[in-house]
């Protein structure tokens, strides 16, 4: 493991560098459909639940927040881009409400009362529990493999201290050759899940599937693999 992650351990994407993609509109890494992952292995994180409070840690524009609150879940999630949250409520016809957020300066919410969405415009490690409770599941496509590499341990423990008793947390992770690719996305295998996870949470892989496609080869990663788990709560 510890080779697979040398080559990308000291990249860093400051903060404004995202918001500079969003304004310039590189954003290849929004997928304007719901994840195919999510969609198929949604039963597994309900589990039988309803109304269940959905996260949503990086959550740019994801299409998958509208398509959740249409079932009558909740939303939070939280996004350095203000662009990127403005989109996400004009391109799904929804209005919105927007202020500040007490105790922590600079940070905004919008919000859609009706669809019980609310996105948090702030960085993702000044969100905890205090701000908005805890949650029934996690859904993170593009988080932890967008954040930088050196973070992980400390991205692990945001997550889990946001985890109800109930939480199932749905993981989505990239392996490809680092040779290849600089990223972001960042590589992320799946024995690090565990060692990130293990000793607080089960982890439990359900999906490994090939998704390389023609812009994958265009910036030279020839095997693309996603990777899905699903991580929830050791019981004490």
């Amino acid at each position: 493991m510890s080779s697979v992650l040398k080559t990308q351990e000291d990249r860093v994407i400051e903060l404004n560098e995202w918001e500079q993609r969003w304004e310039e509109n590189k954003i290849g890494f929004h997928q304007p459909q719901v994840h195919r992952m999510l969609e198929s292995k949604l039963d597994k994180v309900l589990a039988g639940r309803k109304e269940v409070r959905f996260f949503f840690p990086l959550c740019g524009k994801a299409v998958d927040m509208k398509w959740l609150a249409d079932m009558g879940h909740s939303v939070v999630g939280v996004e350095i881009s203000e662009k990127a949250i403005q989109q996400f409520f004009v391109e799904n016809n929804l209005t919105y409400s927007e202020e500040a957020v007490p105790g922590l300066p600079g940070a905004k919410i919008f919000k859609n009362s009706e669809k019980n969405i609310s996105l948090y415009n702030c960085d993702l490690y000044s969100f905890t529990s205090s701000i908005a409770g805890q949650f029934g599941a996690i859904w993170d496509r593009g988080s932890l493999v967008a954040i930088n590499p050196r973070d992980r341990e400390k991205y692990a423990s945001l997550i889990i201290s946001l985890m109800a008793n109930d939480c199932r947390y749905l993981l989505s992770t990239l392996m490809y050759n680092p040779e290849l690719y600089k990223g972001p996305p960042f590589v992320v295998p799946g024995e690090q899940v565990y060692a990130l996870f293990g000793e607080r949470c089960n982890a439990e892989q359900l999906l490994s599937e090939n998704v390389t496609e023609d812009k994958h080869r265009a910036r030279g990663i020839d095997n693309l693999i996603e990777q899905l788990y699903l991580i929830t709560p050791k019981m004490n």
